[in-house]
């Protein structure tokens, strides 16, 4: 809602037909931005409490595939998906034992 009542706001301001259409973009972007970050935050967080070593294995691929769709949209750099992906395997491994 908070978005919503700032974009009215800054499309007021805009004086330009192309300006408002790029507010109501960035907009958009940055609520369809914001879920996939969060999902997949939560995502990890739930994998990262499992004790379970099959639900483990039948998640993490899950999990991967949501840190690298991140990593493609340039939401996370590279690196910090492959140290994500590395935790998630580590953490697999370690119920392995």
């Amino acid at each position: 809602m908070i978005d919503y009542l700032c974009t009215l706001k800054f499309i007021e301001m805009a004086h330009h037909k192309s300006a408002k259409k790029r507010i109501r973009q960035t907009v958009k972007r940055r609520l369809e931005n914001r879920y996939h970050g969060k999902t997949t935050r939560n995502a990890l967080r739930k994998y990262l409490g499992l004790s379970d070593k099959n639900e483990a294995e039948k998640s993490m691929s899950a999990v991967v595939a949501m840190v690298d769709k991140l990593a493609k949209r340039n939401q996370i750099h590279k690196n910090k998906a492959s140290h994500l992906k590395s935790a998630v395997m580590r953490h697999l491994n370690a119920l392995k034992k």
